[in-house]
């Protein structure tokens, strides 16, 4: 961080602390040549992601979309807002923790549904259904066959 007095390079933090909103730090430095103080502000730089489509285009990731489409899959089953939350946040987690600037909606909607397999079968089975855009009963019949061989 380069003084804004004299231009050296090096300094210390004297004192570090949150802002009110705790979207970013507060530094007050001290410059190691003329050992005059100012103050800096730390913010984690966001990266929107794009989520690639099955048709190829390319859209804002939208963490809704997700709590949207598991709201219509969970509805009347014993699957809470906050588990459903949880399983939004650990997405999100996932994608940005592998720093992908664009990343496919496949990747996505297998995410979700490896998530929703573990908390509860009947509204995995919703989702796949949709998203996996069944065709017929016997698509239906081989997606149940598939989780029971899994267990």
């Amino acid at each position: 961080m380069k003084c804004p007095y004299c231009g050296y390079a090096e300094s210390k933090v004297v004192d570090s602390r949150s802002t009110e909103d705790n979207m970013s730090i507060r530094r007050r430095r001290e410059c190691l040549k003329c050992n005059k103080r100012y103050t800096t502000y730390e913010k984690v730089e966001n990266v929107p992601i794009l989520v690639i489509k099955k048709n190829m285009n390319r859209e804002y990731f939208d963490r809704t979309k997700i709590i949207n489409g598991l709201i219509k899959a969970c509805q009347k089953r014993p699957v809470s807002r906050h588990q459903i939350e949880s399983i939004a946040d650990e997405i999100e987690k996932t994608i940005n923790n592998q720093m992908l600037t664009e990343v496919h909606s496949e990747y996505i909607g297998e995410m979700i549904m490896e998530s929703l397999k573990n908390i509860d079968e009947v509204s995995y089975v919703r989702f796949a259904s949709v998203y996996r855009q069944f065709k017929d009963i016997n698509t239906f019949m081989e997606e149940i066959k598939n989780l029971i061989s899994d267990k």
